[in-house]
C-alpha cells in the first residue's frame, strides 16, 4: 500500500470520529438528563462517562453517604448536563438536579393521573404548613381537614396521604390537599353506607358533636341526629352527661329521609319503654326509695329504676319545715325514702312525697293544743302582719297584728316584740288543713272595752296625754292605763294644706275633747278644735260674769248717792 493511501485512511477515521463527537454533542444538551458510567471514585468526587468527549465530575457531597458507600466504577447514574463545556473545557454534571427533575416528572404525573403522594409536614407558615414530599409544598390551612383544625403545630413531624392540586415546575410550586382525598374516602363511606342505611337498623357510629338539643353521630360518611329525647327513657338534662365526642355507640335508625338526607337516631329504642308497666308496679300511696338524680328550684327528681324518675315538690319533703330550696334537705346522689302520691303514665310523671313516710305532727295539734291554751315560744319572725312563735320544731303560730293590743294601733311588731324574744299567748284558732295556729297576745288580759273604758271615758270629757304617733290622717294620743284616742286631722285646727309633722312633735302634752266613744270598734274620738272653742266660750262666759258683778256693783252705788242727794236737801 502507499504513502498516500495509508495518509487517506488516516484522515478518513479522523473525519470519522469526528462526526462521532459531532453527533455525541447534538444529542447532549444543557439542561436534560442523561446516563452515564461511574468510570472513576474518589473520597470528594464521582467521574462519570456519559460517552461525550471527556468525563463529567460530581462532587461527592450530592451523594448521601449511603450511596457513596454502595456505589462502584461501573453503575449507571442518571445524570443533569448543567454546561458541556466550562470556561476550562469540562464537562459540568450534576446528580443532585438529575433527582430532582426525576421527582418533578414525577410529580407532574400524579398530577395528570390523580394520584396521591405521603408527605410529611415540616413547618407551620402564614396560611398553612410546608410539607417535603420530595420537593417543598404548600397545604394551605383550609385544605387540611374536613373541619378547622385548631392545633396546627401539633401537626408538624406527621405524615399523611396528600393529593396535589396545583403545581409549576418553573416557579417551583406545588400545592397539596389532604382534604380532597378525605372528602373523596368520605363520600365512598356514604354512598356505601346510604346503599344500605333502613329505618329499624341498628348501625355503629362515632359520636362527632355535642349540641344542647342532642348528639351528631358520625355513620360512615354521614351524619344523623340522636335527639335528646330519643336518648334515655328518663330525663336527660344535657347530651354531654352521656356521651363525650369519640365515644362509639349502637344507635336505631328511626327515620331516613331520602330527599333531605337527614337521619334520625334513637339510643332509648334499643330497650323496651319502662313506663309501660309503671301503673301496675308503684301504685298510689307505695313507699319506694331511689336515688337523687337532679335538683331545681321546685324539687328533685329521684330515680326509681333506670328511666323511670319522680318528683318530690319541695312542698312535700317536711311536714316541719319550709323549704326553700330541695338542697337543703337533699343533695345529688342521696337514696331517699318516698310514698308516691300520684301517677301519671301518660304524661310519664310520678309525683313522690318524702313527708309521708313520716308522722304529721299537725295530726296531733289539736289535742296538744287546744284552743284557750296559754303557751310560752320564742319570736322566730316578724312581718308586716304579724308576729310568728316557735312552739316546738315545726309547729309555729301566729300573732296577728290584730291581736297584740286591745287599746293601742300597732302600726308594727316591732313595737312590741323581737326577735328570739320570749312571750306567752292564748291558743285562738287551729287550721289542721292549711297547717295554721292562731295566737293572741292581747287575749292574756281582760278586754278594757268590756267595762273599763266606757266607764272611765265620756263624750264631752277633756282628756290629757301624749302624742304616741302621727299619721297622715290624725295623731294618735295615748291616754292614760294605754288607751290609745285619735284626733282625725279634721278636728286638729290646721289647715288642710299643712302637714302634721311640722305642727305636732311625738311625746308632745295634747289635751283634747272626747266627741266618741264606739264600745264596738274600739275607738275614742278626740277633737283639739272642740277643746279650743270650749276653751274660748269659758273664757268668754268669765268675762261676761265678771262684768255684770261690775254692773251691779256700780247700780248699788249711784243709788246710794241719790239718797244721799235726797237726804241733803
Amino acid at each position: 500500500m502507499s504513502t498516500v493511501s495509508k495518509d487517506s485512511e488516516v484522515q478518513l477515521d479522523r473525519e470519522t470520529l469526528a462526526a462521532l463527537y459531532e453527533e455525541t454533542f447534538r444529542n447532549l444538551e444543557e439542561g436534560t438528563i442523561t446516563e452515564g458510567r461511574v468510570v472513576a471514585l474518589t473520597k470528594d468526587k464521582v467521574v462519570v462517562d456519559i460517552g461525550y468527549k471527556s468525563e463529567g465530575v460530581i462532587p461527592g457531597d450530592q451523594f448521601s453517604a449511603e450511596e457513596i458507600q454502595n456505589l462502584k466504577v461501573g453503575d449507571r447514574l442518571q445524570v443533569y448536563i448543567e454546561e458541556c463545556e466550562d470556561s476550562d473545557g469540562n464537562l459540568v454534571l450534576s446528580k443532585e438536579k438529575a433527582d430532582k427533575m426525576k421527582i418533578w416528572e414525577e410529580l407532574e404525573t400524579l398530577y395528570k393521573d390523580e394520584k396521591s403522594i405521603e408527605g410529611k409536614i415540616i413547618s407551620r407558615i402564614k396560611g398553612g404548613m410546608m410539607v417535603d414530599i420530595g420537593v417543598k409544598a404548600f397545604l394551605p390551612g383550609s385544605q387540611i381537614d374536613l373541619h378547622p383544625v385548631r392545633d396546627l403545630d401539633g401537626l408538624v413531624g406527621k405524615t399523611f396521604p396528600l393529593k396535589i392540586i396545583k403545581i409549576n415546575h418553573r416557579r417551583g410550586n406545588v400545592v397539596v390537599s389532604r382534604r380532597v382525598l378525605l372528602e373523596e374516602t368520605r363520600d365512598k363511606k356514604r354512598q356505601t353506607t346510604l346503599a344500605n342505611l333502613k329505618e329499624g337498623q341498628l348501625i355503629q357510629g362515632m359520636v362527632k358533636n355535642i349540641t344542647d338539643y342532642g348528639s351528631f353521630i358520625d355513620l360512615g360518611g354521614i351524619d344523623g341526629l340522636l335527639h335528646i329525647t330519643d336518648m334515655s327513657w328518663g330525663r336527660v338534662g344535657h347530651p354531654s352527661e352521656l356521651f363525650t365526642v369519640g365515644d362509639k355507640v349502637e344507635v336505631t335508625v328511626l327515620k331516613y329521609d331520602r330527599e333531605t338526607g337527614r337521619i334520625s337516631l334513637g339510643l332509648k329504642q334499643k330497650s323496651a319503654d319502662p313506663w309501660t308497666n309503671v301503673a301496675g308496679k308503684y301504685p298510689i300511696g307505695t313507699r319506694v326509695r331511689g336515688r337523687v338524680v337532679s335538683l331545681t328550684d321546685y324539687g328533685a327528681f329521684v330515680e326509681l329504676e333506670p328511666g323511670v324518675e319522680g318528683l318530690v315538690h319541695v312542698s312535700e319533703m317536711s311536714w316541719t319545715h319550709e323549704v326553700r330550696h330541695p338542697s337543703r334537705v337533699v343533695a345529688v346522689g342521696d337514696q331517699v325514702e318516698a310514698a308516691v302520691l300520684n301517677v301519671d303514665p301518660a304524661s310519664r310523671k310520678i309525683s313522690l312525697g318524702m313527708k309521708q313516710t313520716a308522722p304529721n305532727p299537725w295530726d296531733m295539734i289539736e289535742s296538744k293544743y287546744p284552743i284557750g291554751t296559754r303557751i310560752e315560744g320564742k319570736v322566730k319572725s316578724l312581718t308586716d302582719f304579724g308576729a310568728f312563735i316557735g312552739l316546738e320544731e315545726g309547729i309555729d303560730g301566729l300573732i296577728h297584728i290584730s291581736d297584740m293590743s286591745w287599746t293601742k294601733h300597732i302600726k308594727h311588731p316591732s313595737e312590741l316584740f323581737k326577735k328570739a324574744q320570749k312571750v306567752e299567748a292564748i291558743v285562738l284558732r287551729i287550721d289542721k288543713e292549711k297547717e295554721r295556729l292562731s295566737l293572741g297576745y292581747k287575749q292574756l288580759s281582760r278586754d278594757p272595752w268590756e267595762d273599763a273604758i266606757p266607764a272611765q271615758y265620756h263624750v264631752g270629757d277633756s282628756v290629757a296625754g301624749k302624742i304616741s304617733k302621727i299619721a297622715d290622717f290624725g295623731i294618735f294620743i295615748e291616754l292614760d292605763g294605754g288607751v290609745e284616742g285619735l284626733i282625725h286631722i279634721s278636728e286638729t285646727g290646721v289647715e288642710p294644706q299643712a302637714k302634721l309633722e311640722e305642727k305636732f312633735k311625738l311625746q308632745d302634752g295634747v289635751t283634747a275633747k272626747i266627741i266618741k266613744v264606739d264600745r264596738e270598734e274600739r275607738k275614742i274620738a278626740l277633737s283639739l278644735r272642740d277643746h279650743q272653742l270650749d276653751s274660748d266660750r269659758k273664757q268668754v262666759d268669765e268675762y261676761h260674769s265678771s262684768q255684770g258683778v261690775l254692773d251691779q256693783s256700780f247700780g248699788r252705788a249711784a243709788k246710794q248717792n241719790r239718797k244721799r242727794s235726797q237726804s241733803d236737801d
